[in-house]
């Protein structure tokens, strides 16, 4: 049997039909959007983390208290409290050193074991109640007497108002790096880099305020058994009036950027 096929009338399938030159970018963009779609999907979630994804440690008192430090040294009657001002900070560490006492610290990281080799940006917002609250932080290395060569390879004060930092080499050469004027009752912010190097390749990095303060090089800046940060108040030279260094935001990253 034959099947008359009307001429000019071709018989189209729907899958066939015609697009107006218009149809076609449209068609287009929904195949490149399925792409995208479908490699983001299959690509690692660290591509798909947060602008701060090297945040590898989150200090604030608002995440978890003193529970974030590996310790907490604060000779008695010294303390440490956490207040809410209602500023929008939330909780801030509030270390005490009171009269007739050397310490009052925050020391290490909880569950956390540092090692050489690579650098470590530490950003906080500090305030103190005096111009002299002393050692505000210090790069500690582990261990007593011979067990170290360097007791403390960087350390920051506030000193007749301005806040120090120094870099200690071997054999207790106290090298200064640099120094900015700060007043008592008034936050900064602080963003100190180390590359911890158990050779002289390593090197400080300080800003205050968003200011360069430090930059030292071939500084050996990992100790035999190792370093961990201190914040606090600690000395012996003023004991008689009460010292507090209040800090806010701790963190820790492997750049500036992931804790500003």
């Amino acid at each position: 049997m034959h099947h008359s096929v009307t001429r000019g009338a071709p018989r189209v399938s729907p899958s066939a039909t015609p697009h107006s030159p218009a149809d076609r970018p449209a068609r287009r963009r929904r195949r490149w959007l399925s792409a995208v779609a479908a490699l983001a999907a299959a690509l690692p979630p660290v591509l798909a983390t947060p602008a701060h994804a090297s945040v590898e440690w989150n200090g604030d008192a608002d995440n978890g208290g003193t529970a974030v430090f590996d310790a907490v040294l604060c000779d008695s009657p010294s303390y440490v409290y956490q207040p809410d001002w209602g500023d929008g900070r939330g909780k801030v560490f509030g270390f005490t050193k009171a009269v007739g006492s050397e310490r009052c610290e925050g020391h290490g990281i909880a569950g956390r074991t540092l090692t050489s080799g690579r650098t470590y940006w530490f950003g906080w917002e500090s305030m103190t109640k005096t111009g002299d609250a002393q050692t505000v932080f210090q790069w500690k290395s582990w261990g007593t007497g011979a067990e170290h060569d360097q007791n403390y390879p960087v350390i920051m004060k506030v000193e007749d108002s301005r806040l120090k930092i120094w870099y200690v080499a071997p054999g207790e050469q106290w090298i200064a790096l640099g120094d900015v004027a700060w007043t008592p009752g008034t936050w900064n912010r602080i963003e100190l880099g180390i590359d911890a190097r158990s050779s002289t390749t390593g090197s400080v990095l300080l800003y205050v305020n968003g200011r360069l303060v430090a930059d030292r090089r071939n500084a050996r800046t990992w100790d035999l058994k190792g370093n961990v940060p201190r914040w606090g108040s600690y000395g012996s030279t003023i004991t008689d009036v009460e010292s507090v260094h209040w800090v806010d935001g701790l963190r820790m990253g492997t750049t500036r950027a992931d804790v500003d």
